[in-house]
């Protein structure tokens, strides 16, 4: 189905969920830029609102995430009361001002917390902020979900939740230390669709021993489930930067064309089950807003990935979450005790971050418009990057200052983009493959 260029995956590249992207940040943005643009905020103006909560009760080896273990009651009653007072602390600089549209809770595992601390949370949000008609998601942890869970997030208006799954073969399961079997994955779905809550997977490739015919196994055991959304990531092992992960035996990874291969098995056994393609990794049934999206060239690109967020304001609440701002983006101190210190003495906890300056929003729009609609006009960039060598493999087309993606071009789409990224070095290693 597509043709298999090495040479064009071998340099790592961002996922872009922001550009600039956070190899940017620094700490020359932080808490006085952040009071400046919250002092700004014009009333009537859309916001959307993020909760990390980096706690998990099973720390997965793979995972990339800002978490640490949920092991203490003490530590998750103290991070929740800071949250309230952080929430509050936002609401007071606005003042009313702004509407929100959205609330997401991610980390980690919203789950993590006992009920009663999630059911707080989202409670101060709707008393702080104008949250009428508002569209709530939640990411879970399938081990940790029950009857009780679902039952209380219909009833608080939860709309959306994802559910971390990965691999439904028991023995990669085990080499990622996450273990999770199919029949509870079908019971907590199936419970979340009679209580109307909407379901997304979350799949990756590219995990250790996982072969192509693990990866066909888990993407039909979740077709047969019907999940509205499916995000299928590929996993990247960056030891040096993430410790947990070495746990993982690099040498029982699949090589790159066994990856570009699993991309490409995914993408065609979702799209042939009906899923429409959104973007180079998520997939979404047609009646679903993200399709519909996709569809009318609304689709955008966030910190949550592919969205169908209009907001051009997002405020980020917890440690290590990120707020933006069309010309700033900031991110709150990444340790969870000093950012407590931080909210405790009433300060806005964000520590560094980065300016978007117009040619950062110019590029920044074109690497965005390339990732979810495939074309984008890049004629005021100067100087224009050099797009020969995928031009002469049929990957891109231009016309006119105008570039077109075809269709063999998704699976380098990242790559693609990443020649309007000013910042990007000629080595990195802080970033993952494209597939």
């Amino acid at each position: 189905m597509w043709t298999y260029h090495p040479d064009l995956l071998a340099r790592p590249v961002p996922r872009y969920t922001s550009y600039p992207t956070a190899a940017q940040f620094t700490p020359d943005a932080g808490r006085t830029e952040l009071a400046l643009r919250l002092d700004r905020v014009e009333p009537g103006t859309p916001l959307s609102l993020y909760v990390h909560i980096p706690y998990c009760h099973d720390i997965c080896w793979y995972c990339g995430c800002n978490t640490g273990a949920a092991n203490r009651a003490q530590r998750l009653t103290a991070y929740v009361e800071a949250l309230e007072r952080e929430i509050a602390l936002i609401a007071a600089r606005l003042r009313g001002r702004g509407k929100v549209a959205r609330i997401a809770f991610g980390g980690g595992s919203p789950n993590s917390l006992p009920l009663v601390d999630f059911v707080r949370l989202l409670q101060q949000l709707l008393l702080c902020f104008d949250a009428r008609d508002i569209e709530i998601s939640v990411e879970l942890d399938p081990r940790r979900l029950d009857a009780t869970w679902i039952s209380t997030m219909a009833a608080m208006g939860v709309s959306r939740v994802n559910l971390g799954v990965q691999t439904f073969t028991p023995h990669v399961q085990a080499a990622i230390g996450r273990i999770q079997p199919l029949d509870m994955v079908e019971r907590a779905t199936d419970q979340l669709r009679a209580a109307g809550i909407a379901t997304g997977f979350d799949l990756m490739y590219g995990l250790p021993g996982q072969s192509l015919d693990d990866l066909a196994a888990t993407i039909d055991a979740s077709i047969a489930m019907q999940p509205a959304r499916v995000a299928l990531f590929g996993y990247a092992h960056m030891p040096q930067l993430l410790p947990r992960q070495r746990r993982i035996d690099g040498s029982t990874l699949p090589d790159l064309a066994t990856r570009f291969d699993m991309a490409a098995q995914g993408y065609a056994m979702l799209t042939m089950a009906g899923y429409d393609a959104i973007g180079f990794d998520h997939f979404a049934l047609p009646q679903d807003g993200l399709a519909r999206a996709a569809r009318e060239g609304r689709l955008r690109r966030n910190f949550q990935g592919f969205t169908d967020d209009p907001a051009d304001i997002l405020l980020g609440f917890g440690a290590s979450a990120i707020s933006q701002f069309p010309d700033l983006i900031v991110q709150n101190e990444k340790q969870a005790g000093p950012w407590r210190e931080l909210v405790d003495a009433g300060q806005l906890s964000a520590t560094r971050g980065t300016f978007r300056t117009s040619e950062d929003r110019l590029r920044g729009g074109i690497i965005e418009a390339l990732l979810c609609r495939g074309e984008a006009p890049a004629g005021a960039v100067h100087p224009m990057p050099d797009l020969s060598r995928f031009e002469r493999l049929g990957l891109v087309e231009l016309s006119e200052g105008h570039i077109f993606l075809t269709p063999d071009a998704l699976p380098y789409a990242r790559s693609i983009a990443a020649c309007f990224d000013a910042y990007l070095q000629p080595v990195e290693k802080r970033f993952s493959h494209a597939v």
